[in-house]
């Protein structure tokens, strides 16, 4: 047997290329959209992908299965539930795809109908020879992640709530996958990152039998229970993931590989102005904050770059790409694995643009964590920030190079005090707000702000923190380029806060 996994860092992401090396018969399970490297490897190796199965309909990602099927001639198949826009074959509960010879020995998938995440949704039992009493491994999909089960609230908009949902992925865990051996080992489509759970460990690989013993969601307890336990806390859902679940379910543009159109300021702006195209700065994080593009967005390559754009852009709009020199086709990719193609062109050296037009650049307007806490912080009940006018302020010094502004533009106010009508925003995710948060901070999850910037006064100052200072600067750059101009955000993050408060 030919057994590979292949596991994308920047989606959390896994796929799985099952072979059988007598017969040279393969299946390949949950692409990505950029498929070249399955060709290849199937080809090294002798094999020739006959199926692209999808454990379920994907929403964190563009899956591949449509250019999968016209590079190989593969058949696209999908649980027997499933409702597609193209011509799949569907899987039923049981059904036995054979890989090797005639003589019926060889490797064999043995599917597994496990509704709960979605309706359609699959494992994949894989054994060596079809009388294995212990199977190779099973592939779980989104059903049972390493640490972690699938969230059951995606379905919410299509009627399906998240309890029946719920009620449903228990009856699958305990009757399917908890029924093979302790010694089966268990595969997922995603790890630590994803946002299809929320306690998802960096392991991409476990047991069935680690799983029961270590699992919370596997824990001896009534189907209640579990309902309650798995439908509270969830991350908020990335605003793309409807987009990409649309597009997996009808069909979606074959990918078209190549790099991104350079084009000159005057015409990145033009798009801007007239397309409605969104300037997304995807450098590093310090080289944004030191110097950027007015109203432009921010993305790092360097985290989780894909996802973040797609919670503060809009599928389908416009995207000129501003980043360092090469960088530009990576970024590209990136954006097409979640299905945001319409990308226009990029500045070349945006850097160097930056430098000769200090008219167009914003500097980001950052505090440090101390000024949150200690005798004039904020838990004390004193001002938050004060004292003289920071460098960090438009139009009053130099800028402070990517460093935090001895007060942040929200600082200015009447004898340097914060002003009363502040708006201290927590962007992390429900269960880390719950956790422990700032007193007075409001939670609007990054994934759900673009969606709720009507609740938030652009006439006031806010003020953004996350875990670490990475998501704030992100959320700062979306509410920037929608018009509001007292926006600051902390260097550090609530980490920062809560051990210099300890």
């Amino acid at each position: 047997m030919h057994f590979a996994q292949y596991y994308l860092d920047c989606l959390s992401q896994a796929s799985y290329l099952i072979g059988d090396e007598t017969t040279g018969r393969a299946v390949l399970v949950d692409p990505r959209r950029d498929t070249d490297e399955y060709v290849r490897d199937a080809e090294a190796a002798g094999l020739r992908i006959e199926l692209v199965v999808e454990t379920h309909i994907h929403a964190d990602f563009l899956s591949g299965h449509l250019e999968l099927a016209r590079a190989t001639g593969a058949t696209v198949c999908f649980g027997e539930a499933a409702e597609t826009g193209f011509p799949i074959r569907r899987l039923k509960d049981g059904e036995r795809i054979q890989l090797g010879g005639d003589d019926g020995d060889g490797v064999t998938l043995t599917v597994l109908a496990t509704p709960g995440h979605t309706l359609e949704s699959i494992c994949l039992v894989i054994r060596e020879h079809p009388d294995d009493d212990v199977p190779f491994g099973v592939l779980t999909g989104d059903t049972l992640f390493v640490g972690d089960v699938g969230r059951p609230d995606l379905l919410s908009a299509a009627g399906h709530s998240p309890e029946d949902m719920a009620a449903r992925l228990h009856h699958s865990l305990h009757t399917k996958l908890l029924a093979l051996p302790d010694a089966t080992r268990v595969f997922p489509a995603h790890g630590a990152g994803s946002a299809c759970g929320r306690s998802l460990s960096t392991e991409t690989s476990s047991t069935i039998g680690d799983q029961r013993r270590l699992n919370y969601a596997l824990q001896p307890m009534p189907e209640a229970d579990f309902v309650r336990l798995v439908t509270a806390g969830q991350p908020a859902t990335p605003g793309y993931f409807a987009h990409d679940a649309a597009l997996n379910r009808d069909g979606h543009p074959l990918l078209e590989p190549g790099p991104p159109t350079a084009l000159t300021l005057d015409e990145a702006l033009a798009a801007r102005d007239r397309q409605g195209a969104a300037l997304l700065d995807c450098r590093p994080l310090t080289a944004y904050t030191r110097a950027h593009l007015a109203g432009s967005f921010h993305t790092s390559l360097d985290t989780r770059f894909a996802e973040y754009t797609g919670s503060v852009v809009a599928p389908g709009t416009p995207i000129v790409l501003l980043a360092d020199p090469g960088a530009e086709q990576e970024a590209r990719l990136r954006l097409a694995r979640i299905g945001y193609d319409h990308v226009l062109g990029h500045l070349p050296d945006p850097t160097a643009v930056l430098e000769r037009c200090p008219a167009l650049t914003r500097h980001s307007h950052r505090i440090r964590h101390e000024e949150l806490v200690g005798e004039r912080g904020w838990w004390s009940g004193g001002a938050l920030g004060g004292g003289e006018p920071g460098r960090g302020e438009t139009g009053r010094g130099e800028p402070g190079r990517g460093e935090p502004a001895d007060r942040g533009a929200a600082g200015r106010g009447a004898g340097g005090s914060w002003p009363a009508g502040v708006q201290l925003i927590d962007v992390r995710n429900p269960a880390e707000y719950e956790a422990g948060a700032l007193p007075g901070a409001r939670n609007i999850p990054l994934a759900g702000l673009r969606h709720r910037i009507g609740e938030l006064d652009p006439d006031r100052p806010v003020v953004l923190y996350c875990r670490s200072g990475n998501r704030s600067v992100i959320a700062a750059a979306l509410l920037e380029a929608h018009g509001f101009g007292d926006v600051c955000d902390v260097v550090g993050g609530y980490e920062a806060v809560a051990a210099d408060a300890a």
